[in-house]
């Protein structure tokens, strides 16, 4: 079930692109903040009145890293976007994020890196290069753009492993969430300042701002968070790769366009990176594993 958890919150992380397509036309770094920020509102009331606003023995100075690693991914991620193009930021920061996730859990969790990890990490990166690059419509290469691209990858990956510790530490799902999206929203609200709001305050925007902040962030990060607790972080960050197969589909369905043959070969990489995921190979592990053997 875990699986599934994580598996529905790409989906829903994989509407945000067709949400904002359909939206009025907003700054992005404006609409971001504003999703983060209604999002941290509502994991704030979710975790209060399910009564499991508990952070345990969790290190407050980890929460901080976790947080600043949500605004780190959201603010470069933008601006990677900005510089070199949809296709190409997109695919090197959701490309980089599973690689970086696995580093992560090993050098400082101790975790193992299994080769069903490893192989279904490769045929799903290379399926997200396939799906977004295989149309021809990868744009002119840049390399500070790039750069940008890979630290929003490192910044989600920081704060998967981080969660995944301090979950282990003993947060519950629901505070984690509202904690780190809390801190990580203060970092970004101060932003809006120095760019375009105007769209955002209209009615289509602040409804567009609504349901990116309760469905692809509050709903999903709930999901995810679940889904991190039972599983370890690198294979979290791979299994969220079927998000750009899910926006894909919708730009199929909702928007029109139509994938180069590329495009249905890449999805079909994804989703056989994720069948081989959710393979149960061997002898069934105990109910509860150490955490440094689950942090991969």
């Amino acid at each position: 079930m875990a699986r599934g958890y994580v598996l529905i919150a790409a989906v829903l992380f994989g509407t945000t692109g067709t949400a904002q397509a359909l939206g009025p036309e907003i700054e992005p770094l404006a609409v971001g903040t504003a999703r983060i920020a209604i999002g941290a509102a509502l994991l704030v009331l979710i975790a209060l009145a399910s009564g499991r606003f508990q952070l345990g023995g969790a290190d407050r100075r980890l929460i901080l890293l976790s947080g600043a690693c949500v605004a780190a991914y959201q603010a470069t991620f933008f601006a990677a976007v900005d510089d070199t193009g949809v296709a190409v930021g997109t695919v090197v920061a959701i490309g980089s994020a599973p690689v970086f996730t696995g580093l992560l859990a090993r050098r400082f969790a101790g975790g193992r890196l299994s080769r069903r990890w490893a192989g279904a990490t490769a045929l799903g990166c290379a399926g997200v290069c396939t799906l977004v690059l295989g149309g021809g419509s990868g744009g002119e290469v840049s390399l500070p753009g790039v750069g940008l691209a890979l630290f929003a990858g490192a910044g989600y990956a920081g704060y998967a492993v981080a969660g995944k510790a301090l979950m282990d530490q003993g947060a519950t799902p629901e505070a984690l969430m509202a904690s780190v999206f809390s801190i990580g929203a203060a970092v970004l609200i101060p932003l809006l300042a120095f760019v375009p709001t105007d769209g955002l305050l209209s009615g289509g925007g602040l409804v567009l701002a609504i349901y990116l902040g309760a469905l692809p962030t509050a709903a999903a990060y709930i999901l995810f968070a679940r889904g991190l607790e039972r599983i370890g972080a690198g294979e979290t960050a791979t299994l969220t790769l079927a998000e750009p197969v899910t926006a894909a589909a919708l730009g199929f369905a909702l928007l029109g366009e139509r994938p180069a043959v590329a495009g249905f070969i890449g999805a079909a990489l994804v989703l056989g990176g994720l069948a081989l995921l959710a393979v149960r190979t061997g002898t069934p592990r105990r109910a509860r594993a150490r955490p440094a053997e689950a942090a991969a």
